[in-house]
């Protein structure tokens, strides 16, 4: 797909719907979760489901992380393509075609898998895979997982039966957490995901299973994740960017506040009335499973509602024919996975056209 843009254009001067990477954000964002975790002896593993994008990928290995996370074979092929050479498959990997795919790419880069059933830990096994193999445990998610102790236990002594199978130790994530709106509840959803881990974790070491790492957390948690002491890895993927959902969350020590650095960039199309504008961006240009986007830096200007092409703007003082807004989407990820290209500017100008190579990898 032809990217969107061209490199030296004006932002005011690309074409839209088009999704904006503001550079400088970005570059801030990275920055401020590596000064967040200066002392502290974590492992950083960013969420790649996020961004879907190598050339993303490769700056957060550059400011330290140990490799990347995704949910899917298709996304880890990307990054792996893509040059990436450790990447952690968040999620359990079930049926003949994906397991002989994740033993292919087994060859090529050092993967992760998690697994939750032993049925589906023999198959992984019978692929012949060279795989850092993780128990997911069940930490309040109520999705995938093992529920804590025993469990976990049976399935580790499975794993270390299987010669190319390493058990690598425990994927604890609270996702249900994340967008818990207030700190206080935040951190005792964590300090109760914790004592299912260390429970776990004791568990297996006494039964002479070292569990390597416990890895898990994700932006709207991290740092209480890392006080908490129960982890080893933690996963943030939306710090990148920060979604109007995120925004909407307290925000204080000891969380940084990272900013809006991901924009859904839009041209009114049509002055129908006095009491709206309609953008060219609606369901086709930014998820709202989280809610509308944010008219960015407009208070005066709510999006409402949208359909397949169009989103509705209304409010004081509303935009001309022609006019261009930056929208900040309700949940990154899903936008995300709506284009092929990230278009980054600088100060207004477009500096850097990156491709979401696995944008739209579902298997």
């Amino acid at each position: 797909m032809k990217p969107p843009a061209s490199i030296g254009q004006r932002l005011e001067e690309v074409d839209t719907p088009a999704l904006i990477l503001d550079l400088d954000g970005f570059e801030r964002n990275i920055a401020t979760l590596g000064k967040s975790l200066e002392g502290k002896t974590i492992r950083v593993r960013p969420h790649a489901k996020t961004h879907k994008c190598p050339e993303i990928a490769q700056r957060q290995i550059a400011a330290g992380a140990v490799g990347v996370c995704c949910q899917k074979v298709s996304e880890a092929e990307a990054l792996v393509n893509g040059g990436i050479a450790d990447v952690l498959i968040t999620n359990e990997i079930v049926g003949a075609p994906k397991i002989a795919r994740l033993a292919t790419l087994s060859k090529r880069a050092r993967i992760g898998v998690c697994v939750d059933d032993a049925d589906n830990l023999r198959a992984v096994a019978a692929s012949g895979a060279r795989l850092d193999v993780y128990i997911e445990l069940e930490v309040g998610m109520r999705r995938c997982g093992v529920a804590p102790g025993e469990p976990v236990l049976a399935l580790a002594k499975e794993i270390v039966r299987h010669r190319k199978l390493r058990f690598a130790g425990l994927h604890a994530y609270h996702g249900r957490a994340q967008h818990v709106r207030s700190m206080h509840e935040r951190r005792a959803a964590i300090d109760n995901a914790a004592k299912a881990v260390l429970l776990t974790k004791n568990l297996l070491e006494k039964n002479k299973i070292p569990c390597y790492v416990v890895t898990g957390a994700g932006s709207g948690t991290y740092m209480l994740e890392v006080e908490n002491g129960a982890w080893d890895e933690i996963q943030p993927g939306s710090y990148l960017f920060m979604d109007a959902d995120y925004a909407k969350n307290e925000w204080a020590a000891p969380l940084p506040r990272f900013e809006h650095a991901l924009f859904v960039l839009a041209t009114v199309m049509s002055r129908p009335a006095p009491d709206r504008a309609i953008v060219d961006a609606g369901l086709k240009a930014s998820s709202v499973d989280s809610g509308m986007p944010l008219v960015f830096q407009k208070e005066n200007l709510k999006y409402t509602h949208a359909s397949d092409e169009h989103g509705w703007i209304e409010g004081e003082k509303l935009p001309a024919l022609g006019e261009k807004l930056l929208l900040v989407p309700g949940h990154c990820d899903p936008t995300v996975n709506l284009y092929d290209w990230y278009v980054g500017v600088r100060r207004g100008v477009v500096e850097a056209l990156w491709a979401i190579t696995a944008r739209g990898a579902l298997t």
